[in-house]
């Protein structure tokens, strides 16, 4: 019988259309790594549950509303770190799109303490 990595249980917790409600899971000094050559005005690092919330309603803002994150497949790396890999779907400048993404997240002591977001930015599925 194979039990649940931990650390896929914590992120099954993790409700990014609520983060209030999902705040107890950060550790204080969390930080977001965005990269995307395509919203250069976008990359950076976002600092605590605030600066996720910031780059959450950027997003929003970008695509009019139509953001949507939908998980393909979670894989634990070690004890520290998950790598999942998502499928984004939005709207922008008039076209729909969907690209795939990789956000690797570092764990520590049962808290979401990192994360890198690294979306496909040279291949989009129209």
């Amino acid at each position: 019988m194979n039990k649940e990595h931990q650390n896929l249980k914590l992120l099954s917790k993790l409700n990014i259309l609520d983060l209030d409600a999902s705040a107890v899971l950060f550790s204080d000094n969390f930080v977001w790594h965005y990269f995307n050559p395509n919203l250069p005005d976008v990359e950076g690092d976002y600092v605590g549950i605030e600066g996720l919330k910031r780059f959450f309603k950027i997003i929003e803002k970008e695509t009019n509303g139509t953001f949507k994150v939908e998980p393909v497949s979670a894989t634990p790396i070690g004890d520290e770190l998950v790598v999942v890999h998502a499928r984004d779907t939005m709207e922008r400048d008039g076209n729909s799109f969907a690209i795939d993404v990789v956000v690797v997240w570092r764990i520590a002591h049962d808290q979401l303490v990192e994360a890198w977001d690294i979306p496909s930015a040279f291949t989009l599925t129209v």
